[in-house]
């Protein structure tokens, strides 16, 4: 297995362990590592993107999107269902999904005629919900979101805002983004 670390000019990393445990890589460069990159943790960034090869002229260009980001640590699920006879369609999430997720939301919107009169027929049970009110035989996109509630994230909560100081990323009157402190 062939692996590269391509690292430019200006690299510094700085590891202080201290009663607070911190540690701090700071890459002023572009990085680029051709290889699975593993953080068992948290990770904490700016910003974020993922790049694929375009799918259409891969040879050529680069395709980039955004994370969708929340201070809930929320995990999502899509498709289409199809309604059966009754205008009822059962979507059965993966076999994970409540012992992963609590809190679950709902969307949903019919497709290709209205429905009306959709609704949630049976909440989230054994990892399956159902939607009622549909066309026999008619489509609904779907998609439900959950906060995740598994053991690490119970151990290791976001906590979303925090007081900069000695035992936190930054000090006081340090920025992330520098011309914000100026």
């Amino acid at each position: 297995m062939r692996r590269y670390f391509i690292l430019g000019v200006g690299v510094v990393m700085i590891i202080a362990l201290t009663p607070v445990a911190r540690a701090a890589l700071t890459i002023n460069a572009n990085l680029l590592t051709k290889s699975t990159f593993d953080i068992t943790g948290s990770i904490s960034k700016g910003a974020g993107t993922f790049v694929i090869d375009h799918p259409t002229d891969p040879a050529n260009k680069l395709l980039y999107h955004s994370f969708v980001e929340s201070p809930d640590t929320l995990n999502q699920y899509n498709g289409i269902a199809q309604f059966d006879g009754k205008g009822e369609a059962t979507i059965q999430l993966p076999d994970y999904f409540e012992a992963l997720n609590k809190d679950s939301t709902y969307q949903f919107f019919p497709m290709n005629a209205s429905m009306p009169n959709l609704y949630i027929k049976q909440k989230i049970q054994d990892n399956a919900f159902v939607i009622g009110g549909g066309a026999p035989g008619g489509e609904v996109s779907w998609m439900v979101t959950g906060i995740r509630h598994d053991p690490y994230i119970l151990a290791h909560p976001i906590v979303p805002e925090v007081e900069k100081g000695p035992s936190a990323l930054l000090d006081k009157g340090e920025c992330v983004f520098e011309p914000l402190c100026k």
